[in-house]
């Protein structure tokens, strides 16, 4: 008989699986742990799961070894026990984590309950390759898993990690709390925030809006948007790039921060700026281009994107300049988090610290890797839970950040999602919260995932839409598969509830959200194939003028939908990546803005220039409940297909425009379009958008083909 595999349970049961049950002979097992043996005093069966009831409990800082006979063994593991209430129970803190300073003293906390011994080593070099700094040594002591030790002395300006006894292993760890590293990451930094603050930060004001519907998101890249040499940008490829102003293109057209301000958008959602691996980008020689998906220290910045990755306060304090600079624009700053996976599993500081807990497994043992990363953390585990919630606070509190966009949030559970959006309402300003709700292959279970399909257990939680996403385009995972604004018929239904922000409006039109404010209304973002090149790819046999007409189609039918809206940037001028559906590790060549094809689709960006200024100007694109929409939003009989028109009633006396007219007409040709008695006001076709009449029109309009109208009138 052979022992499939053993997991402890309770810190006094086994349970595991056997090859042949009919062999079994309970007479015949004994326990290991720490060298000696645990009694077995009762056993169960339930559906060939074996349960042992040990005499005293397990030692968990020690392996345990569950015996059958002295050839046939298995090693138990740990990972049911972590996860269970009465490990919890025992060993879950609320103690503040990582290093508290000042001048007089430091303390260092770090919690391992396996761990059997853990020391401060204090290094006066940051660079781990640097082999001439030799570290100080200060033993911790340990209570119910918190280790922690005071250092009287002030040690700023010095660096540090943890020295774990863990597993029969001595392993070397980064804080996973540190809020400053040294270069690459390597060391823990001792600093004082407080000095990290820029001129005037201490008067910052996060941006507020009422309704997360007042918004208007821009994707964009600390790297690319400042890199091409066209951007007129000194600080290129930095924070500090988005501080610069009057940057112009050759053509006199304004670029980087500026730019974005003369666009309009609301809030800039920033791809990873946490510290990621150097082993994706070496701080020093930053030649390597990457997305930064690659997590290492959560909670520091990251340094290529610094003038001086060498000094652990100037990257802290140059974001904050950046953050800063946004604000007093008008402009809010959403981070790009990735919790749900590392870099690298094994040489990750939670590894290190405390193995086999921070990362999810299947029941085989094996790593669980719905993120394709290779690892998934367990979210579910309390003190995992912990650490996203104290990050993403310490993030918003530490540098003023007015929102969150989760990675993957679907490998997350429900709890921990929903727990955050709460710690977040009591810092008493709107922070926004959304992410991918994707239903990923995690061995969490579908109904405790925090996806799209449970979104009305995630009220207050936005998602991306990849429902909208693919009825535009075509579904994403295809190059060649057409959406709505390339060609495919009958979706008229389905436009519908995209529409309407895909809520749950009646029995024929509806979607998977309780709001609107749940649903990201996005066609691409960095990880997909440019809309551009995806038209390239669907419509080749098009002119130039006909996909133009699509790429202006897709992005009216965006920003004239309920929900909130984002573009990827350089999308409102038909940005190229040369057909490469995920450039994360492709050169600056690929990836950088190219700002004088921005001047040369000119037209199309004051296209959506406008259509954004309309969507802010007029409440009505912007609706925030349910019952607003059901109450104010009247869909119009069109009887040729492919055409999708709609009546807003204005929520606002303030507002001159008491009913917007929409109109979608997919189809090559005009379409004739019966409104409601009265004269209607044209702001918007498929050629212009504009912010006064276009022409007047009574009763029936022809709106033309491949193209977004918008009507208003006033009574």
């Amino acid at each position: 008989m052979n022992i499939i595999r053993a997991s402890i349970t309770r810190f006094n049961s086994i349970e595991f699986n056997v090859d042949n049950i009919n062999d079994f002979n309970l007479v015949q097992f004994y326990v290991k742990n720490r060298d000696k043996s645990i009694n077995i005093i009762s056993h169960y069966n339930n559906n060939n799961i074996i349960t042992l009831v040990l005499s005293e409990e397990v030692d968990i800082k020690y392996p345990c070894t569950l015996y059958y006979d002295e050839h046939t063994f298995a090693s138990c593991d740990y990972y049911k026990l972590f996860a269970c209430e009465e490990f919890n129970a025992r060993f879950f803190t609320l103690d503040e984590l990582g290093l508290y300073y000042n001048e007089t003293f430091s303390e260092f906390r770090v919690w391992s309950p396996v761990a059997i011994s853990v020391n401060l080593l204090i290094y006066n070099k940051g660079d781990v390759t640097d082999l001439t700094s030799k570290p100080t040594k200060i033993q911790m002591s340990e209570i119910n898993g918190l280790w922690s030790v005071r250092v009287d002395k002030n040690l700023k300006g010095r660096f540090y990690t943890y020295e774990i006894n863990v597993n029969g292993n001595i392993n070397e760890a980064v804080d996973p709390y540190a809020k400053a590293v040294s270069i690459n990451g390597g060391r823990g930094a001792i600093i004082d925030l407080l000095k990290t603050d820029p001129i005037g930060f201490e008067n910052d004001a996060p941006i507020n809006h009422e309704n997360f519907s007042d918004t208007v998101i821009y994707e964009l890249s600390i790297r690319d948007i400042s890199t091409n040499k066209n951007a007129g940008i000194k600080n290129s490829g930095k924070f500090l790039g988005l501080t610069e102003k009057n940057t112009k293109t050759k053509n006199n057209i304004p670029t980087g921060l500026d730019y974005i301000k003369y666009l309009g958008i609301t809030h800039v959602q920033i791809m990873p700026m946490f510290d990621f691996s150097y082993k994706s980008i070496d701080e020093k020689n930053p030649y390597k281009y990457n997305w930064g998906y690659d997590p290492q220290n959560y909670n520091a910045p990251e340094g290529s994107y610094s003038t001086n990755p060498y000094s652990p306060s100037c990257r802290i304090n140059e974001l904050k300049q950046m953050i800063l600079a946004f604000h007093k624009n008008g402009i809010g700053v959403n981070m790009d988090v990735v919790y749900n996976h590392v870099f690298e599993f094994k040489s990750h500081s939670f590894e290190l610290i405390f193995p086999g807990y921070y990362f999810r497994h299947n029941e085989d043992g094996s790593l669980s890797n719905g993120t394709d990363c290779g690892n998934d953390t367990a979210s579910e585990n309390l003190m995992m839970k912990r650490f996203i919630v104290d990050s993403m606070l310490f993030w918003a509190k530490e540098y003023h950040l007015d929102g969150f966009r989760i990675d993957l949030m679907g490998i997350h559970d429900i709890d921990t999602i929903n727990t955050l959006r709460h710690k977040l309402n009591i810092l008493d300003r709107n922070i926004m919260l959304y992410g991918e709700g994707w239903n990923l292959a995690t061995s969490l279970s579908n109904d405790k995932k925090a996806t799209i399909s449970n979104s009305s257990k995630l009220p207050e939680i936005g998602f991306f839409n990849d429902i909208t996403r693919d009825l535009l385009q075509g579904n994403v995972f295809s190059k060649i598969d057409r959406g709505f604004i390339s060609g495919k018929e009958d979706l008229e239904s389905k436009i519908m509830s995209s529409a309407l922000g895909c809520t749950k409006y009646s029995n024929f039109i509806s979607g998977p959200f309780l709001s609107p404010l749940q649903s990201i209304n996005y066609i691409s973002c960095h990880d997909n194939i440019t809309l551009w090149d995806r038209l390239m790819f669907t419509n080749s046999q098009e002119s130039e003028e006909n996909r133009l007409e699509r790429l202006k189609f897709a992005i009216g039918i965006l920003l004239t939908c309920q929900g909130i809206p984002l573009l990827s940037s350089g999308m409102e001028f038909a940005i190229s990546k040369g057909g490469i559906e995920n450039s994360f590790i492709s050169p600056d060549e690929i990836n950088s803005i190219d700002w004088e094809r921005r001047d040369e689709y000119i037209e199309l960006v004051e296209y959506v220039k406008v259509l954004i200024n309309l969507r802010k100007t007029h409440s009505g694109f912007r609706l925030s409940t349910l019952d607003d929409i059901k109450n104010n939003i009247e869909f119009l009989f069109v009887p040729s297909k492919n055409t999708v028109a709609f009546i807003i009633k204005s929520i606002d006396i303030t507002d001159s425009w008491h009913n917007i007219a929409v109109i979608y007409n997919a189809n090559q040709y005009s379409v004739e379009v019966k409104l409601t008695p009265g004269t209607w006001k044209l702001v918007t076709n498929k050629h212009v958008a504009s912010n006064k009449p276009i022409s007047s029109h009574n009763g029936l309009f022809l709106a033309e083909g491949i193209g977004v109208s918008v009507l208003y009138n006033t009574h």
